[in-house]
């Protein structure tokens, strides 16, 4: 009779767990399972992707002032939570918790828990992969709605890659890319500036200080200034020459921004700041982009910038767009 009353037991148990609704997002957790309430101090991280910059995450993690740090991803796995929980035996970097959530579908992100979670925390980093995943994910849900708050009450949010992508007012969204596309090349983008993959979206997040601004990473590695230009020109079309500036982060490099738009450049690489002189060029579907002409800065790691002045680095240098042809202003030999 024992052994009957066990065994129905254990079946109850797993009749009940079979009925348990598995959760859509994915949740891993290291530190202290209570969350604890501290005062962040504002600021962005942007990072232009490959190796994770220490410094960066230092500077998110001290900024945290001791509370929660949580990475947002839509794919993946938790493989930074013992690296930031790891930056804690350096100095100026303590936190009470450290974890990852997966958020791989809208019904992820539309589930209370994961608002709940992001309004907890006391530093946010979106990490690289898809951002056409965070775009249509996320947008018009909870998440989005929860990290425009979170950049409201100065919580320090970081990016990296397509983490970087989505942290500007405008981003390239690349919703039109199928799985096998490449990478979308400066070159295919300037001989046809209408290019279907050319997805651009507004106004995801609402951080003040990068507002008119549309960023991009691994952008020396990968030769992306062409696009960069593309990207500008087509949102410079739109907005009816606005002001607008793009800001190309080169891979293991970052810039850490105050909210004043005061920031220092780390890492080993460089970053491009660009913006387009008026009037915007025509664009024609087929057809390269021509006439078009562009202001550039470019600021190496150990430098300071400032996005509000709009000052710093060499330069300006101009750029010019000739039938599809990228060229210095005194650039004399090849185009680019």
């Amino acid at each position: 009779m024992h052994r009957l009353l066990i065994s129905a037991m254990l079946a109850l148990t797993a009749l009940t767990a079979a009925a348990e609704p598995k959760q859509a997002y994915q949740y891993f957790r290291i530190g202290s399972a209570q969350d604890v309430a501290t005062e962040p101090k504002a600021g962005f991280a942007l990072m232009g992707g490959g190796s994770d910059l220490d410094e960066a995450f230092r500077w998110l993690c001290n900024r945290a002032r001791g509370g929660d740090f949580l990475i947002l991803r839509a794919t993946g796995d938790d493989d930074y939570n013992p690296y930031v929980s790891g930056l804690q035996a350096q100095p100026q970097c303590r936190l009470n918790s450290v974890a990852t959530l997966i958020l791989p579908n809208r019904e992820a992100a539309n589930d209370p828990f994961v608002a709940t979670t992001i309004r907890n925390a006391e530093a946010i980093f979106i990490a690289g992969g898809d951002q056409a995943n965070y775009i249509r994910y996320w947008t018009g849900t909870p998440v989005q709605t929860e990290l425009n708050k979170a950049i409201e009450r100065g919580v320090p949010i970081g990016g990296t890659s397509a983490g970087l992508a989505i942290l500007g007012e405008w981003a390239y969204s690349a919703e039109g890319d199928k799985p096998d596309d490449p990478n979308l090349s400066s070159k295919d983008v300037l001989m046809d500036p209408m290019n279907p993959r050319i997805t651009l979206v507004h106004g995801f997040l609402e951080i003040p200080i990068l507002k008119g601004i549309i960023t991009d990473s691994h952008f020396i590695k990968r030769d992306r200034t062409g696009r960069l230009l593309v990207f500008l020109a087509r949102i410079q079309l739109r907005l009816g020459n606005q002001s607008v500036h793009g800001l190309g982060i080169d891979e293991k490099t970052a810039i850490l921004l105050e909210p004043n738009g005061e920031g220092q450049v780390v890492g080993s690489g460089k970053v491009a700041l660009i913006w387009p002189y008026a009037p915007a060029p025509e664009i024609d579907a087929g057809k390269p982009l021509d006439q078009a002409n562009f202001s550039e800065q470019i600021v190496k790691a150990g430098s300071t910038v400032n996005l509000r002045k709009g000052c710093c680095g060499s330069g300006p240098n101009t750029l010019i767009v000739e039938k599809g042809h990228l060229r210095n202003f005194d650039d004399k030999g090849p185009v680019r």
